[in-house]
């Protein structure tokens, strides 16, 4: 999205400074995905992944983790910081069939979806559908709709619940605000998890 190829080429990115500052409550949401699964976890798709931050964060946990964005500046960084078990590709997120990378058990999306448009987000739920194997999850952190929602997105329940339509909806928490400083700790962001129905 030009926006965020913009923010990258500015510097200004300061999604990047939340990872940091949430890490602990982030660590603990990627804990109880691992909790019930084998070692190694299996394989994970980070989407929007930005520089990688959270794609070598799961590498680190033993997944082989694949980070997907479409701001080649972005992917250029997350390369050059990339962790064994890790790979980046340059790719849309609503069209990921079309970026030919295998099936996932995890999928994580922190702040992208929030930022497309109808038809956008619907297109991330399907290629997500198409890419996920049986008993698959998906974590998305979102900002809820607020008056700010045409400068930093945001979307409800209902958007999530439409877009993954062959999801259940297995949990909604409030995230962590730390990090995001006003105006943006006012946009309710809430952690979605889900997963593939059988």
């Amino acid at each position: 999205m030009p926006r965020y190829a913009l923010a990258y080429r500015l510097g200004f990115t300061p999604w990047e400074r939340y990872g940091a500052a949430a890490a602990a409550s982030i660590g603990a949401l990627l804990d109880r995905e691992e909790a019930a699964r084998p070692r190694p976890p299996g394989r994970a798709l980070d989407l929007g992944c930005g520089r990688g931050q959270y794609t070598c964060e799961l590498a680190r946990r033993g997944w082989e983790a694949v980070g997907i964005d479409d701001v080649p500046r972005a992917i250029e960084g997350a390369r050059r910081a990339a962790v064994p078990g890790v790979r980046f590709v340059v790719g849309d997120v609503t069209a990921l069939p079309a970026s030919d990378l295998g099936a996932f058990d995890f999928f994580l999306d922190v702040g992208c979806f929030q930022g497309l448009d109808v038809a956008q987000r619907h297109a991330e739920g399907e290629g997500v559908s198409a890419l996920a194997e049986p008993g698959a999850t998906l974590l998305v952190l979102a900002f809820g709709p607020t008056p700010l929602r045409s400068a930093v997105g945001g979307v409800s329940r209902a958007d999530v619940e439409v877009a993954f339509g062959g999801w259940q909806l297995l949990a909604v928490e409030p995230a962590d605000t730390a990090g995001l400083g006003w105006p943006l700790n006012r946009t309710a962001p809430q952690w979605y998890r889900l997963g593939l129905r059988a």
